[in-house]
C-alpha cells in the first residue's frame, strides 16, 4: 500500500498516481473521507455522492474510492463523468451529505486528486484536510454496511439548470476551448443553448491532451484560443480547465484578460444592480478592485483573501458577499447568481451577459479600465516540505525592508499584506507577491505596475534575487 503524507494538500488531495499513491491508498482514503463524513454528519449512514473527470485511470479510482466509502457504511450516490461543479450543484440538487470529486483538475497527466466537502457549497479546509489525514494514515476507520447507486443521466440535469435560468438575446459568436478534458461535453452544449454561437476549439475527449493541458492560465491554450478568434471574428473566447471549475477569456482583438480584470468588469455590472455588496478578491489579484470608481460609487466593499478556490468560497460564504472572483479563473456567485461554488461554465454565462447587457465590444470594455502592467502566475519549483520556510523567509526580509524605509524601484514599500505568504505594495501602486503553491511543489510569484512595464519586471527581478538566495529554487514554469 502507498500514500505519500505529502499528497494531503491545504484544501484538496493530489498526487502522482502509482508513483506517491497506488489503488490500496485510494481505498484507505475513501475509508478516511468515509470515516471523517460518519464523525462530521453524526450519521451511520451519510449520502455522498461521487463523480470523476475523464482521465484514462480517474474512473479506477473512483471505483477504489467508493470501496473504502462503503466499507464505512456511506450510502454513495454515483454521478459519472462529472465536472467539479456539476458534483456540487448535485449535492443541492439531490441534497446529500457530502461530495467526492475524482479529479487533479489542470495538474499534468500522470496526477489525480480528489476535491472533497461536507458543507453544501464549500469545500474541506486545511484542519479538515488535517483530520482526514491524520484519520487515512493512522487508519482509524469506522466500519459499516454501506451501498452504491448510481444515478443516470444527472449530466442533463445540470445542464438544463443553467441554460433555463440563463438566456441571452444578443448572438453572440464564442469560441469555446476546452483542452480535451471533461468540459468538451457540457461548455458548449450550455453555452449554445443559452443562445451563443459556439466555435468548438479542442472539445473531443482526449485523456492524452495532445494539444495542451486544459488550464486556462497555460500560454499554449490561451494562443489557441486567440488564433481561433481572430480567424473567426468572434465576440468573445473562453478557456476552460481539466474539471471544468475555472474560465479564462479572450477579448475579441485575440487578446488574453487576465482573469482578475474580467472579475473586476463582471464586478462593475453587478455593483449598479446591487449596491452596498461585498466582493472577495484573492491576493493575486489586481490592485484595481480597492480604487474601482464605480464599485465606490455603488458603495462596495472589496475584500482581499487568502488564493485558492476553497478560501475564496468560505469567505464569500462567511461575509455575505455577492461574488468572489479568483486571479486563476475561479469565479463564485452567491443566490441569486448562483450557489457560491467556483463553475468556469457559470462565470463564461456571466460574461455573455455582460457582452448581452452593453452596447460595446470586449475590447472597448477593457478600455474602460485603467491600464495596468501584469504579469502572469509564475510558479518556480520549491519542494513541498520546504516552500512555507521559504516564503516565512521572505515575508521576514520584506517587513524589514519597510521597516528600514528601503527602496525597491526607488519606492518605498507603503502596504504589506501577509493574509496568504506576502503582498508588499509601493507608494505607486505597484506590487509584488510571493505565497507557497496549495497543490504543487512550487511557489506562485505576481507582479503588477500601474506605471510602467519596466517597473513590473524590475519588482519580478527583485523578487527572483530574493529567492534565488534562499538557495531552495528551481526552473519557473515561465517567466517575464
Amino acid at each position: 500500500m502507498k500514500i505519500s503524507p505529502n499528497g494531503f494538500r491545504e484544501y484538496d488531495a493530489r498526487w502522482l498516481f502509482e508513483k506517491e499513491i497506488d489503488i490500496d491508498g485510494i481505498n484507505d482514503l475513501g475509508k478516511g473521507l468515509g470515516s471523517q463524513v460518519i464523525k462530521n454528519t453524526k450519521k451511520t449512514n451519510p449520502r455522498i455522492i461521487v463523480g470523476h473527470d475523464y482521465r484514462s485511470y480517474s474512473e479506477k479510482i473512483k471505483q477504489a474510492l467508493i470501496r473504502g466509502l462503503i466499507s464505512t457504511g456511506c450510502y454513495v450516490e454515483d454521478i459519472g463523468l462529472s465536472l467539479s461543479p456539476m458534483v456540487y450543484y448535485a449535492q443541492f440538487n439531490l441534497k446529500s451529505d457530502a461530495i467526492a470529486m475524482v479529479t487533479a483538475s489542470h495538474n499534468e497527466n500522470g496526477w489525480t486528486g480528489v476535491k472533497m466537502g461536507i458543507e453544501k457549497g464549500l469545500t474541506h479546509t486545511p484542519e479538515e484536510m488535517l483530520e482526514l489525514k491524520n484519520i487515512t494514515l493512522n487508519k482509524e476507520f469506522t466500519s459499516g454496511e454501506g451501498k452504491i447507486k448510481k444515478i443516470e443521466n444527472f449530466k442533463q440535469v445540470y445542464i438544463n439548470d443553467l441554460i433555463n435560468r440563463n438566456k441571452i438575446s444578443k448572438k453572440i459568436k464564442a469560441v469555446v476551448a476546452c483542452g480535451n478534458g471533461t468540459a468538451s461535453i457540457f461548455a458548449p452544449q450550455i453555452l449554445k443553448g443559452i443562445g451563443c454561437e459556439v466555435i468548438e476549439l479542442d472539445c473531443n475527449l482526449d485523456w492524452s491532451f495532445p494539444k495542451y493541458n486544459p488550464n486556462p492560465e497555460d500560454l499554449n491554450m490561451l494562443q489557441a484560443i486567440s488564433k481561433v478568434v481572430k480567424d473567426n471574428d468572434a465576440d468573445v473566447g473562453f478557456g476552460f480547465d481539466g474539471d471544468g471549475d475555472r474560465c479564462g477569456v479572450i477579448d475579441n482583438n485575440g487578446n488574453e484578460i487576465f482573469s482578475d480584470k474580467v472579475g473586476l468588469l463582471i464586478a462593475r455590472s453587478l455593483a449598479t444592480k446591487h449596491k452596498n455588496s461585498k466582493f472577495v478578491v484573492d491576493v493575486k489579484s489586481t490592485g484595481l478592485y480597492s480604487i474601482d470608481k464605480i464599485l465606490l460609487e455603488n458603495k462596495c466593499k472589496t475584500i482581499y483573501w487568502k488564493t485558492g478556490h476553497s478560501h475564496i468560497k468560505r469567505k464569500v460564504r462567511l461575509e455575505k458577499a455577492l461574488a468572489g472572483f479568483e486571479k486563476s479563473g475561479h469565479f463564485f456567485f452567491n443566490l441569486p447568481l448562483g450557489y457560491g461554488y467556483d463553475d468556469g461554465i457559470n462565470s463564461a454565462i456571466k460574461f455573455c451577459h455582460l457582452i448581452n447587457d452593453k452596447n460595446m465590444k470586449v475590447n472597448e470594455m477593457i478600455k474602460e479600465l485603467p491600464n495596468t502592467f501584469q504579469s502572469p502566475t509564475m510558479a518556480p519549483f520549491c519542494k513541498d516540505n520546504e516552500k512555507y520556510q521559504v516564503v516565512n523567509e521572505i515575508v521576514k526580509k520584506i517587513n524589514k525592508l519597510k521597516d528600514d524605509n528601503v527602496k525597491i524601484d526607488n519606492q518605498n514599500i507603503s502596504k504589506i499584506l501577509t493574509v496568504n505568504g506576502v503582498r508588499f505594495t509601493l507608494a505607486d501602486g505597484s506590487w509584488g507577491l510571493v505565497r507557497a503553491s496549495s497543490n504543487k511543489p512550487s511557489l506562485v510569484i505576481v507582479v503588477e505596475s500601474p506605471t510602467s512595464n519596466e517597473r513590473k519586471k524590475n519588482i519580478f527581478d527583485f523578487i527572483d534575487d530574493l529567492l534565488q538566495k534562499t538557495g531552495k529554487i528551481g526552473d519557473y514554469d515561465q517567466k517575464i
